[in-house]
């Protein structure tokens, strides 16, 4: 059952009581990485069994975007307003520039294949940040791949080309968020279940690295895989039963419950106060008072 769970009363400065989960796309396989296009006015979502990307609109409904699409994942846009795309097929980071095929920016560190790029984001200089679990090791290429890289890592392609690793030090890393100042980095660990948060030095030097909050719930279905800052530094991310929503102090305001596996969110529609949700076979939409930023 779809429904809002207020846990604190600020939760309903941020969606209003009563409001209502929408669905707007459903019959498919396992949703992944909305983006939100204002240039287009649609959403962009993958689906990575169905190794498609979709868009959707309110005026078109659901399109394929790409197919094949390289069993995509995680999904942004650079500064440019080129897409950048994670592929479990390719093991790679692509970007695609309006009327090009994408292009690899990102497939092997120190001479060895990436596992599988999952999520992605991209910071105001002009870098590229990613998370590179193994999970697609095991989907899409025919069979499971060799994991050729001892580690699963969190790395940044800077904005003149190359890779950097920036830390190895999760089990599966995989939603990353910038905070709204891009002065700290926040990570999920899906197999921890939880998130870690990483003060940004000069030259992207991580420091810290602390668990800022735990999400567990025996009694649900889920772990937690992607998430979204509001404008205000609300966090939502994806978790066992839904979306959770935390204030910037990391306490726990509330949950948005959905009936399968939620692994992302994005905000859109032109005033960003639509938040996106993909969940498995289905993507819903959830109108909030509050909002996103835009991403550049």
């Amino acid at each position: 059952m779809n429904s809002i769970e207020p846990l604190r009363p600020e939760f309903n400065d941020l969606i209003a009581p009563h409001t209502q989960v929408e669905t707007i796309a459903e019959g498919l396989v396992f949703t992944e990485g909305p983006l939100w296009d204002a240039r287009a006015g649609r959403l962009l979502f993958s689906d990575i069994p169905a190794d498609a990307i979709y868009a959707w609109s309110q005026e078109s409904g659901l399109q394929v975007f790409r197919h094949p699409a390289g069993f995509p994942n995680g999904l942004t846009f650079n500064r440019q307003g080129d897409l950048i795309a994670c592929e479990h097929r390719t093991r790679a980071v692509t970007i695609t520039t309006a009327g090009s095929e994408p292009r690899v920016v990102a497939s092997a560190f120190e001479g060895k294949k990436l596992n599988s790029p999952n999520d992605v984001v991209a910071a105001g200089d002009g870098s590229i940040l990613f998370t590179d679990p193994i999970y697609g090791l095991r989907e899409g290429n025919g069979g499971p791949a060799e994991q050729e890289l001892s580690f699963q890592g969190v790395y940044r392609i800077p904005a003149q080309g190359g890779l950097e690793l920036l830390t190895d030090s999760f089990e599966r890393p995989n939603g990353i968020a910038l905070s709204p100042d891009e002065k700290q980095l926040y990570v999920i660990d899906t197999v921890r279940q939880h998130i870690r948060v990483f003060d940004i030095g000069a030259d992207w030097e991580l420091s810290g690295g602390q668990i800022w909050v735990e999400l567990w719930d025996d009694d649900k279905t889920g772990r937690p895989d992607g998430m979204k800052f509001d404008a205000q530094g609300n966090l939502f991310s994806s978790g066992p039963g839904g979306v959770w929503v935390f204030d910037p102090a990391g306490s726990l305001l509330g949950r948005i419950s959905l009936p399968d596996k939620t692994s992302n969110l994005a905000w859109g529609d032109d005033d960003l106060r639509s938040l996106y949700i993909t969940c498995s076979p289905a993507v819903y939409r959830v109108r909030c008072l509050t909002g996103g930023k835009p991403l550049f």
